[in-house]
């Protein structure tokens, strides 16, 4: 397919994220790689569709999914297969891809692929695995945990900058709020943009129903985009979004996962609301 050079100049664009009031980036992808071939059809809609709405993708997908509710929850093709999976999405797309770490010694290898070295939420308080990530160079995406409050993420900041890092996105995914429920404190992305970094959201998480189906999670996609647009209007750097090519066969996530179909009305609806937002200042009540 024709490359189109304007979004994604040798993806050098990640680098140079600093602040929130660039227009929205979309991070994009399935939940976890399931193969190979639906991979590849998933970029290549993926980055067909980032050319027609004119937006900066990332592509998203794991190679393993190592907090899985049950052992028998399929966590994707592995770390071989799927940075080689990533490496072939980079070079055939000329897009920026981006994937989950989970331990130390993992680190070097992912990022030897990717863009961007994702945290996930359950160890975003790992001192070694975040200072692991920061010596890469790499961006790192760090998701909040269902646990943790805005402002202390300032310490999770500090454990990466510690390696001379600075490159940092701050990632709103849900607090739990009782059993099997999150919930999405809004006041936690004007706390997050006062520590000095771009702030994510990653919707389609937040509406999971953890361990909701018993040896899986479930979750509530008909809630994504009011909380997406509620989001978005806070004056965000990125929009976190699971997408699959058949949500109700997917092997993960697929509850809370944006069909293919629905994506491009779904995109191009908070493109134009993104940009209303930025084209304005919030009045100052106090």
């Amino acid at each position: 397919m024709k490359v189109n050079m304007k979004n994604n100049v040798s993806q050098g664009w990640v680098s140079d994220i600093s602040g929130n009031q660039e227009p929205l980036f979309f991070i994009l992808g399935p939940c976890v790689m399931e193969n190979e071939a639906d991979t590849m059809r998933a970029a290549e809609f993926l980055k067909k569709l980032s050319e027609k709405l004119n937006f900066k993708l990332i592509f998203k997908g794991s190679f393993d999914k190592a907090n899985r509710t049950a052992l028998q929850g399929f966590r994707g093709t592995g770390i071989t297969q799927g940075l080689a999976t990533l490496e072939r999405v980079k070079k055939t797309f000329d897009v920026p891809v981006i994937t989950d770490i989970h331990e130390t010694v993992h680190v070097n290898e992912v990022a030897d692929v990717v863009d961007v070295l994702q945290i996930p939420a359950f160890l975003c308080r790992q001192t070694d695995l975040l200072v692991a990530a920061g010596k890469t160079g790499k961006p790192v995406h760090v998701k909040k945990g269902q646990f943790e409050t805005p402002e202390s993420m300032q310490h999770v900041i500090g454990k990466i900058e510690s390696t001379g890092n600075r490159t940092i996105w701050l990632c709103e995914r849900g607090y739990s709020f009782g059993y099997n429920n999150l919930v999405v404190d809004y006041r936690n992305f004007p706390i997050m943009k006062t520590l000095g970094k771009p702030v994510v959201f990653d919707v389609t998480h937040s509406v999971q129903r953890p361990g909701g189906l018993g040896c899986a999670s479930g979750g509530d996609s008909a809630f994504i985009m009011n909380l997406a647009a509620s989001a978005i209007v806070q004056g965000i750097a990125g929009l976190f979004l699971m997408v699959h090519h058949e949500p109700g066969k997917a092997r993960c996530c697929g509850p809370v996962s944006v069909d293919f179909n629905r994506l491009e009305t779904v995109l191009n609806y908070l493109i134009e609301l993104d940009a209303w937002t930025k084209s304005r200042t919030l009045p100052a009540i106090q």
